[in-house]
């Protein structure tokens, strides 16, 4: 097959490339831009199909490991944590510096007592989700709408942002 041919199927099979692509990537730019990458990997890549396979099948394995790829591009480059902001306020404040464990122990018990003035149904899923069950988890676990969740957890917060109140940095 000449690079003319195979230009002209690879043209005629990219219409049916869009659908699929928006279907990935959620996204009209984002779908254009990956149907335009592998339209530029398959012409680059034209040595490796042979004559007489599927081509549409293979340009959907290109576009769809193209996809995969770049999903793991992103999440990795948004998974590295900086820590530069975290470090400056690391002993900016000598209040909040334990020098024994008589201090820790203090703060831990108003944390601890605070948590048990919460209401039963502000303090289950607020545990539940602070030992890591993720929201419907936890509307399975108590049979209660996740909404229902996600409002008792925000109450909960605030209930204890409220109580802890002494120990918050005046900002």
């Amino acid at each position: 097959m000449t690079a003319i041919e195979f230009n002209n199927l690879v043209q005629n099979v990219a219409q049916s490339l869009r659908p699929v692509a928006m279907n990935l990537t959620r996204d009209t730019d984002d779908a254009k831009d990956l149907v335009q990458e592998t339209m530029l990997k398959a012409l680059t890549n034209r040595d490796k199909f042979k004559a007489g396979t599927n081509l549409k099948a293979w340009l959907y394995t290109i576009m769809r490991n193209t996809f995969i790829n770049n999903y793991n591009k992103v999440t990795k480059r948004s998974s590295k944590v900086d820590s530069s902001e975290y470090l400056q306020y690391l002993n900016t404040d000598e209040s909040y510096v334990t020098q024994n464990k008589g201090t820790a122990t203090f703060v831990m018990n108003d944390i601890n007592k605070a948590i048990a003035n919460l209401s039963e149904e502000h303090r289950t899923p607020f545990m539940m989700y602070y030992v890591g069950y993720k929201y419907l988890e936890i509307a399975d676990k108590l049979s209660i709408p996740i909404g229902t969740v996600k409002n008792r957890i925000h109450i909960a917060r605030k209930e204890l942002k409220q109580a802890l109140k002494v120990y918050q940095q005046d900002v």
